[in-house]
């Protein structure tokens, strides 16, 4: 990124400023990227777990594969899914704080003696599936917000600071070298000076005599 200034002091004193400002603030921006990148970690192990919990579950009612044939999955359906809302490493996420299920009216006396359990186990599987998309949800935005900090962290690390820098030291070099060529200038002027009052000096004292 081309810095633009110009060779004088208010702007070396600007840059000076803008550099301060991204110095103070990267501590605090590689913090919340390392804040961000433990979070992203939970949350893939969180889901990891969640499928690995609901494989499991799926796996031990492969022998009631029969009785799964007498069961109607229309009679459960998601009433209201509770949330609430929590700051993560500063990225607002939607947290899941419960499943509300709606179970339709159905005669016990016409059912098998497993139904009422099947019921429990179609609202466990259901609540573990809606988990599971509400921590990739998690995921997606804490992805997002880690790339983006990681970005201004580089941003500033590797272009901004050390273009500040280099800006800086450009202005400071040249305003010594106008500095020496003025008073280098000015030391020849003065011996300029000093050589014709020499002279003068001869010329008058010759004129006398």
């Amino acid at each position: 990124m081309a810095i633009k200034f110009q060779y004088n002091k208010t702007s070396q004193q600007n840059l000076e400023k803008q550099l301060g400002v991204r110095e103070r603030a990267l501590p605090t921006l590689q913090n919340k990227e390392t804040a961000l990148r433990m979070e992203v970690k939970k949350a893939k192990d969180e889901i990891i777990n969640l499928e690995k919990e609901l494989e499991k579950r799926v796996h031990s009612y492969d022998k009631m594969m029969g009785m799964w044939t007498e069961f109607d999955p229309s009679l459960i359906g998601v009433k209201d899914v509770r949330l609430s809302k929590k700051k993560i490493a500063g990225v607002q996420i939607p947290i899941l704080d419960g499943v509300d299920f709606e179970i339709k009216t159905f005669s016990l006396f016409n059912q098998p003696k497993w139904f009422l359990d099947g019921v429990k186990t179609v609202e466990g599987l259901a609540e573990i599936g809606i988990r599971r998309e509400f921590h990739n949800i998690k995921l997606g935005r804490l992805e997002h917000a880690r790339k983006k900090t990681t970005q201004k962290v580089n941003l500033f690390e590797k272009v901004q600071i050390p273009g500040y820098h280099e800006a800086i030291l450009k202005i400071k070099r040249y305003l010594e070298d106008e500095e020496n060529l003025s008073k280098s200038s000015q030391k020849i002027m003065r011996s300029h000076q000093e050589q014709r009052r020499e002279k003068q000096k001869r010329m008058g004292g010759e004129g006398i005599w």
